[in-house]
């Protein structure tokens, strides 16, 4: 017999509960995936610090004239070293490194003479720009069509578009970028070339038009250079899911294809969202040489111009900028599992 002895607000409590119990191991993954990211954190650390310094070249070469190489003193050099935190022993430059870092000082650029953090700041939106909306299309392509293949497999469809995809994503992206600029850049004249600015006094519509003109191609090699993973693991995935007893079982009760791919499409998204967040980390480094075949001002040329300098604040700067996006893909990733997946809430339950 019913329990009728609960007061309103016991009973209301009790609902509560119920509502929000499955949001507790949410908190608690999160949670626990905190101290990897932040060990993972510090050793992106010390790479971004050691890294630039294992390159050939010393930051103070370039900043010298070389006809005036020879005639400034050790005492000079020791000072304009000092006027950038290039100077003392790598330990010293470390701890001092890490102290800055703490106040959110990210050092002067030795080739721009700005603080580090304004250069990021300028540069910062518009590589977003590039692989937000690369991954975003790379995603939703590469799913749509390796979802398509899945339900087909087997047959001519599956096996063109298998192909296709495939050969796009064998070439880097650098040379994906310079296909596209000579098609339709060079012969086809239909988008411009280099830059992300109208050279124009454009305003409103016209200004953000010009914009969007200069990023379809760089956003297109992009595009092409996560669409391969994303496709195969959608693939992968659905057919895995149509194999499983639940999508037997409904087949045998007599649920329509459509209904069956779609319970299936919504298991195999979990894989599918993996490959979202990593290739969030792998188009920053691609978008690397994109920008420079396209002069795009994003983090990307940013770096290539401070390798050819041996500006070790900004290769910081932007390296640690870098990893921290990862890491919160990552940790963005470890909120979304379980609504995607209702079984990460209840780990206990799982294959019980």
């Amino acid at each position: 017999m019913a329990d009728i002895s609960l007061t309103p607000t016991e009973a209301f409590g009790h609902q509560s509960d119920s509502r929000w119990s499955g949001l507790v191991p949410i908190g608690r993954q999160f949670l626990r995936a905190l101290p990897l990211a932040a060990l993972v954190l510090g050793v992106a650390v010390i790479l971004n610090f050691a890294l630039p310094r294992l390159a050939p070249g010393d930051p103070i070469d370039f900043l010298v004239p070389a006809e005036q190489a020879n005639a400034i003193s050790a005492e000079q050099r020791e000072q304009l070293a000092g006027s950038y935190g290039l100077n003392g022993s790598e330990w010293e430059q470390f701890t001092r490194y890490l102290g800055n870092l703490v106040q959110g000082d990210l050092g002067i650029s030795t080739r721009h003479g700005r603080p580090v953090t304004s250069l990021l700041a300028e540069r910062l939106p518009w590589t977003l720009l590039l692989v937000g909306t690369s991954v975003l299309l790379s995603t939703l392509i590469g799913a749509a069509l390796g979802f398509r293949s899945a339900w087909r497999r087997g047959t001519r469809s599956d096996v063109r578009t298998l192909t296709g995809v495939m050969v796009a994503d064998s070439f880097p992206p650098f040379f994906v970028a310079l296909l596209l600029m000579l098609l339709f850049s060079v012969q086809l004249k239909l988008l411009p070339v280099f830059g992300a600015l109208p050279g124009t006094e454009a305003q409103g519509l016209a200004f953000a038009f010009e914009v969007a003109r200069r990023a379809v191609l760089p956003i297109a090699a992009l595009t092409l250079a996560g669409l391969g993973s994303a496709y195969l693991v959608a693939r992968s995935s659905a057919v895995s899911e149509l194999g499983e007893d639940y999508v037997t079982m409904a087949a045998a009760k007599g649920l329509d294809p459509s209904g069956v791919r779609r319970h299936a499409r919504r298991n195999a998204l979990v894989p599918v969202w993996t490959v979202a967040m990593l290739n969030v980390g792998a188009l920053f480094g691609g978008a690397a040489p994109v920008e420079t075949v396209f002069s795009y001002p994003g983090l990307g040329r940013l770096i290539y111009e401070s390798v050819l300098s041996r500006d070790y604040p900004v290769l910081q700067g932007c390296f640690l900028l870098i990893a921290l996006g990862v890491i919160a893909a990552n940790l963005v990733a470890e909120l979304v599992y379980p609504f995607l997946d209702p079984r990460v809430r209840r780990p206990g339950k799982v294959g019980g």
